[in-house]
């Protein structure tokens, strides 16, 4: 009876201390969130201020547009610094406190003390890929917007020559397209049926429909279309026609940063489409896509790195493993960036440039729970 009593009472206290790691690690993380993001907004305020107010932008429009975007963007992309900070921080107060000490003397495992850490960082991986797959893309397209206006041009407002496959077999032409009225100049589009020529397109102003439900709904000014059936010919000509073109503005007017407007599903479905138009500039989109789930990971990483670094006792303290900590942390972030690179510059697939810095720190995180106090 007395065994049953102890084994239940263990149950318990295992699951208390649980709960209490959890609660430790996610109010250390959403803590240095709130801090390290302050200081960012100050230091932001402190550089931009004078040029968005020179330029009229309103009080109200800078922190509904600009910083209530800015702080969830930021702090989503420097999630894996303040998930190692956390554990670095929280788990060298209890090393200090001889707790982990402790919790080693009842016979619980390196390994199982590791489970809560895994929920915690479980738990901020989801709600990074959540928020950067669906949310912040949204939010970012305002502040790029309002980036755009009151600080910094990104947007492309023209472009020449495009061409591309809208569809199978049908190759779309723009001499040149000016977004501040939709309008495209000297447009043609033609149909190929196994390589000969059965159709073929021309306008001389293409306007994009931007009142349309229908995402692709253009109308073609002063066209004439030739449909060739062998020896015969027929022409027709009109001064308007509403069409459904397989193509969008922003197809082919990339600007900075139009890549962390999108949610995943869109970026997927971008690329894909993309890449059967024969577009070759579309690795930041793969890049940004494939980030996305690569930094949700990190935090399991980063989480037993931290972990690792920071269960022994030191004469160092706390201040030595937050040292070790931060500079592992900022490596990453850093090293992350330089493989981005690589994608964009030495042609590498941008899934293995993303994955690069997981693949190595995993590495680390492995040797470093093999050299952790058992």
């Amino acid at each position: 009876m007395r065994l049953q009593l102890k084994n239940i009472f263990k149950g318990r206290l295992l699951k208390r201390l649980d709960i209490y790691i959890i609660k430790k690690f996610l109010g250390t993380y959403f803590f240095a969130i709130a801090l390290i993001i302050s200081i960012a907004v100050v230091f932001d305020m402190n550089e931009n201020l004078d040029k968005f107010t020179d330029k009229g932008a309103s009080w109200y429009a800078i922190i509904t547009q600009y910083y209530l975007n800015f702080i969830p963007y930021f702090s989503n992309l420097f999630s894996p610094l303040f998930v190692f900070i956390s554990v670095i921080f929280f788990t060298s107060k209890l090393a200090e406190n001889s707790e982990i000490i402790a919790m080693f003397s009842t016979g619980m495992s390196f390994k199982r003390l590791m489970r809560p850490y895994m929920i915690s960082a479980g738990l901020i991986a989801v709600l990074t890929y959540f928020l950067g797959a669906f949310i912040i893309p949204q939010g970012s397209e305002i502040r790029l917007n309002f980036e755009d206006q009151y600080k910094k041009k990104k947007k492309v407002d023209y472009v020449h020559n495009v061409q591309m496959e809208v569809a199978d077999g049908v190759i779309a032409y723009i001499e040149r397209y000016e977004d501040y009225n939709k309008t495209g100049y000297r447009f043609s589009l033609d149909k190929f049926v196994d390589k000969k020529l059965v159709s073929h397109l021309t306008a001389r102003r293409v306007v994009y429909d931007t009142l349309s439900t229908n995402k692709e709904q253009w109308q073609l000014r002063d066209y004439m279309i030739r449909e060739l059936d062998g020896t015969r010919e027929i022409i027709t000509r009109g001064e308007k026609l509403d069409t459904v073109l397989h193509i969008q503005p922003r197809d082919f007017l990339i600007s900075k940063g139009q890549q962390e407007t999108m949610t995943s599903p869109e970026l997927r479905s971008y690329v894909q489409r993309q890449k059967e138009r024969g577009f070759a500039n579309i690795k930041e989109f793969e890049i940004e896509y494939h980030k996305r789930i690569a930094m949700s990971f990190a935090s399991f990483i980063l989480t037993t790195i931290g972990l690792s670094l920071s269960s022994r006792k030191t004469k160092g303290g706390m201040g030595l493993h937050l040292g070790v900590g931060l500079a592992l942390s900022f490596s990453y972030i850093l090293f992350q960036t330089i493989s981005a690179t690589f994608a964009v510059n030495a042609n590498l697939p941008p899934v293995i440039a993303v994955w690069i810095p997981n693949v190595l720190y995993a590495g680390i995180a492995v040797y470093l729970y093999r050299k952790a106090p058992k």
